[in-house]
């Protein structure tokens, strides 16, 4: 008798080998996954320009490093102790001009250089929500008034327009592998907004954009979501509510590896030291379903 159910997963042909070059954009997630590719001596370019949340600032970052114009002084902001831009990370401010400028414009580099070699290209949206400034998405609000953005939740057909338009352009002839970070907006309940609509919207994009450009999905999302779901009790975060738990890192781990060479998770008998054993079946299930199964985004939660 057979206590589990036995899912046959298709390849998908996409593989990170050690020939390839990756370059990993987005949230926390994409941070997590290249450096544990790193760590295995995969050769991995991380975020140039620090973690990126929106879509819309992932996109801008992209065209930077395919057209890389130096950053130039007046992009900048002061906010009377460093000097920021808006389009950076707060660890790329500086005290001084120069040495902000210093800084960007070789991560700028950098990123083109990974941008120009690369062959995969791993994206990892974090929110849907986007915080505009004089009209423009920004990657980083560097504690400056609320009062100076407009927040706003963009659209299915927003996210597909800009990407579609990148992967005719800078990205073209790059395999894309688009991951689905879990998004906790912990001023919403926790067990509900959190990991439903936000996030199942989002993989309303994912999915859309993926039919129409042949691009790879890794369900990270939905999993998540069917974990929160049918077992609140196993911790996918850690204590902040927002980033992953080596739980949660594990789950993940489970729905790339299924998602990049078509394997079921349901024969992995590997779990990181401080995962508990019997989450680690139900978390290897839960992979599996999300990597195989239907979409969980039903018309109900498309927008």
């Amino acid at each position: 008798m057979k206590f589990r159910t036995e899912i046959e997963i298709t390849s998908l042909g996409v593989k990170i080998g050690y020939e390839n070059r990756v370059l990993a954009l987005g949230s926390c997630f994409a941070a997590h996954i290249a450096r544990k590719l790193a760590g295995a001596k995969f050769r991995v370019a991380e975020n140039p320009s620090g973690i990126l949340f929106n879509p819309l600032s992932i996109a801008a970052a992209i065209r930077s490093y395919a057209d890389p114009a130096p950053v130039t002084r007046g992009e900048l902001g002061f906010d009377g102790e460093v000097w920021h831009h808006f389009g950076f990370h707060g660890d790329f401010s500086a005290p001084t001009a120069d040495e902000a400028l210093q800084k960007m414009n070789a991560a700028r580099q950098a990123g083109a250089d990974a941008l120009r070699t690369a062959d995969r290209i791993v994206l990892t949206f974090g929110t849907a929500w986007v915080y505009e400034r004089q009209g423009e998405a920004v990657a980083n609000c560097h504690r400056r008034p609320a009062a100076e953005f407009s927040r706003r939740r963009l659209s299915v057909e927003e996210i597909v327009e800009t990407f579609a338009e990148l992967i005719e352009g800078p990205l073209a002839g790059k395999q894309i592998i688009l991951t689905v970070s879990p998004v906790r907006h912990t001023g919403d309940t926790l067990a509900g907004n959190a990991v439903s609509k936000a996030t199942l919207r989002l993989a309303a994009a994912y999915e859309k954009i993926a039919a129409e450009q042949g691009c790879l999905v890794s369900p990270v999302g939905t999993a998540f979501y069917a974990v929160h779901t049918r077992h609140p009790e196993i911790a996918l975060y850690t204590e902040d509510c927002s980033h992953p738990s080596l739980t949660g890192s594990y789950l993940a781990a489970l729905c790339h590896f299924a998602s990049l060479y078509g394997d079921s998770p349901l024969d992995v008998d590997y779990a990181p030291a401080g995962v508990d054993s019997a989450e680690a079946v139900l978390l290897r299930q839960a992979a599996a379903e999300a990597v195989s199964g239907p979409s969980i985004v039903t018309d109900e939660y498309r927008l």
